[in-house]
C-alpha cells in the first residue's frame, strides 16, 4: 500500500467519522440512525470516536423517555470501554457546558478517588469562584465532589462560598454540610451566615438546618446568628441550633 493509498484510508475513516458524530447528535435524526452512528463509534473505538459519542450527552432529544434510553446506552457503552475512555472523558469534562452524564461514567471508570478527584478539580479551578454567565457546570462539580465524600473536598469547594451566584453557594453548603469536615467549613459558613451581604433566606435555613443536624456550635457568632435566625429557630445556651418545633 503506498503513502498516497494510506492517506487517502484515513480521509474516508475521519469522513466516515464526522458523518456518525453528525447523526449521533442530530436530534432530527431518526432514532435508528442515531443508535447505528453511536454504534459505529463505539466500535472504532478512538479517542476521536469515543469523544464524538460523548457528546450525545449534549444533545437533548424532544422526547425524552427515548433521549434517557439513549444515554444510558452511551453510558454503558463508555463504562464498558473502562480507562481507555479517560482521554475522551477528560476532554469532554473540560469542554462541556453541562456534565452531569460524563461525571457519572468517570466514577464509574477511574477506580482510585484521588485521581477522579484530581480529574475533577482541574475542570472545577477553570470555573472559579465569580460571575459565571451559566453556572451549570460550576454547581454539578461541586455536587459531584460532595458525593465522593473525599477528606480533600470541603477545601476544594469552600471558596465557592463567595460565588455571586446563589444557585453556587447553596451547591456549596450542600456539599460541605455532606462531608461534614467541622474543621474547614464550620466557620466560613457561619460567616456567610451572619453576613449583611447574603440576602438568600434559604441558605440561611440551610446552613440553620445542617447547623441542627451535625450538632455543631455558634462559639465565636452567637450575637450575629442570634440575628439572623430564620423563624421558627432558635439557640440553646450551648451554642447550638434547634430547629423549629413540629405542630401537633
Amino acid at each position: 500500500m503506498g503513502l498516497f493509498d494510506i492517506f487517502s484510508k484515513e480521509k474516508r475513516e475521519e469522513r466516515a467519522r464526522a458523518g456518525n458524530i453528525q447523526r449521533a447528535v442530530n436530534k432530527y435524526s431518526q432514532t435508528g440512525d442515531r443508535y447505528r452512528a453511536m454504534e459505529a463509534l463505539a466500535t472504532e473505538g478512538s479517542d476521536e470516536a469515543l469523544y464524538g459519542l460523548l457528546r450525545r450527552f449534549g444533545m437533548m432529544y424532544d422526547k425524552s423517555i427515548e433521549d434517557e434510553q439513549e444515554k444510558e446506552w452511551v453510558f454503558d457503552t463508555l463504562v464498558s470501554k473502562g480507562e481507555t475512555a479517560l482521554p475522551a472523558v477528560k476532554r469532554y469534562l473540560a469542554a462541556a457546558e453541562s456534565v452531569s452524564w460524563p461525571l457519572r461514567v468517570l466514577q464509574k471508570i477511574v477506580s482510585n478517588k484521588d485521581a477522579e478527584l484530581d480529574i475533577v478539580a482541574e475542570v472545577l479551578a477553570r470555573h472559579e469562584p465569580g460571575y459565571e454567565r451559566d453556572p451549570t457546570k460550576k454547581i454539578q462539580l461541586i455536587r459531584h465532589i460532595g458525593l465522593m465524600k473525599h477528606p480533600k473536598g470541603p477545601a476544594l469547594v469552600a471558596p465557592y462560598l463567595e460565588d455571586m451566584d446563589e444557585g453556587v453557594r447553596f451547591a456549596t453548603i450542600e456539599a460541605l454540610l455532606a462531608l461534614k469536615n467541622e474543621e474547614v467549613a464550620r466557620e466560613k459558613l457561619l460567616a456567610l451566615f451572619v453576613s449583611d451581604a447574603e440576602e438568600s433566606l434559604r441558605l440561611r435555613i440551610r446552613i440553620a438546618e445542617g447547623f441542627a443536624d451535625l450538632g455543631w456550635l455558634v462559639h465565636g457568632f452567637r450575637g450575629g446568628v442570634e440575628k439572623k435566625l430564620p423563624d421558627g429557630f432558635s439557640l440553646d445556651r450551648e451554642g447550638k441550633i434547634l430547629k423549629p418545633k413540629k405542630s401537633d
